[in-house]
């Protein structure tokens, strides 16, 4: 009788890597770009495809796609 691991399953349906937000600060016309992260600092990101001033989501060190323009709220609980 063959068994299957519910949890394997599981994990196949998550993407591997952590996906941020950041806005994209400069196109260095090298194939990357400068990205600014929450907290103020700013990283080095692969790819060039979302133009300065946009929200771009990145992972694994590369921008997968232009990120929506979304309010952002902090509650206290």
């Amino acid at each position: 009788m063959a068994t299957t691991n519910i949890w394997q399953k599981f994990k196949a349906l998550i993407p591997e890597g952590s996906r941020t937000i950041v806005t994209i600060t400069a196109n260095n016309s090298n194939g990357t770009s400068q990205a600014e992260l929450r907290d103020g600092s700013v990283v080095t990101v692969k790819g060039e495809s979302v133009e300065a001033g946009q929200k771009a989501f990145v992972q694994d060190g590369e921008i997968k796609g232009s990120a929506p323009e979304l309010a952002q709220y902090e509650v206290e609980v």
